[in-house]
């Protein structure tokens, strides 16, 4: 199955809006930290429900604002959630971004780019479109580290790129783009049971669960253009 039909389901069937609830616990905390100044362009690559752009432009008074994803139903579905504008959505290809060179100020993209059918020119096209200085911040819950996330492959078509801390910065360098920062970002909202209710349906220890939300957490890679 393709990305596109794979999302497609996806929002056809309402998880674009399960995604967003769930990615927003550390989605936040990334998305403040960026220097996004008013008027600023910014793409949201992988927007799912477009939820990081709407809120860069209520936040950040960001200027206009791209959705780009590989499903149309996802596009579609942002758009629909929006009348601001200055707000756009698109279905386009990780691979050749519809973007001119020196365009964009700064990049948002959670939980997609392992998506990337070839991650290395993916980098290459961020870095293209980047205006001198701009940023891309790049946020994913699936890592080499992360090693609970490591079953995710089973339970989807789609072949994903699993990388550790160490490739993240290296292709981000190999592509032109300065590491500014990498850290985990901890998700402190998921409610850890107490140590008796365990194990679950999910987790066999508690040890584990607190492992995955509060020490792995999310990935956060940001590259800056020079």
């Amino acid at each position: 199955m393709s990305v596109r039909e794979e999302f497609d389901a996806w929002a056809t069937s309402g998880r674009d809006r399960g995604m967003e609830e769930r990615h927003w616990h550390t989605a936040k905390h990334a998305l403040a930290r960026m220097p996004v100044e008013p008027g600023d362009t910014v793409l949201d690559l992988g927007c799912g429900s477009g939820y990081a752009g709407r809120a860069l432009r209520d936040n950040k008074d960001a200027g206009r604002v791209y959705g780009l994803d590989g499903s149309p139903e996802m596009a579609r579905n942002a758009a629909s959630y929006t009348d601001d504008p200055e707000v756009g959505y698109l279905v386009g290809d990780f691979d050749s971004l519809p973007f001119a060179d020196d365009s964009i100020d700064h990049i948002w993209s959670m939980e997609a780019f392992y998506y990337a059918a070839d991650p290395h020119n993916t980098l290459r096209e961020v870095a293209r479109i980047l205006r001198p200085g701009g940023t891309f911040y790049c946020a994913v819950n699936y890592y080499e580290e992360n090693v609970h996330s490591h079953e995710w492959q089973e339970n989807i078509s789609v072949e994903m790129t699993r990388w550790d801390r160490g490739q993240y910065r290296e292709a981000f360098r190999e592509a032109g783009l300065h590491v500014a920062e990498q850290d985990n970002i901890p998700d402190r909202e998921i409610t850890i049971p107490s140590e008796a209710e365990f194990p679950t349906e999910d987790w066999n220890t508690r040890d584990d669960m607190v492992e995955r939300y509060r020490e792995y957490g999310t990935l956060l890679t940001v590259g800056v253009a020079p």
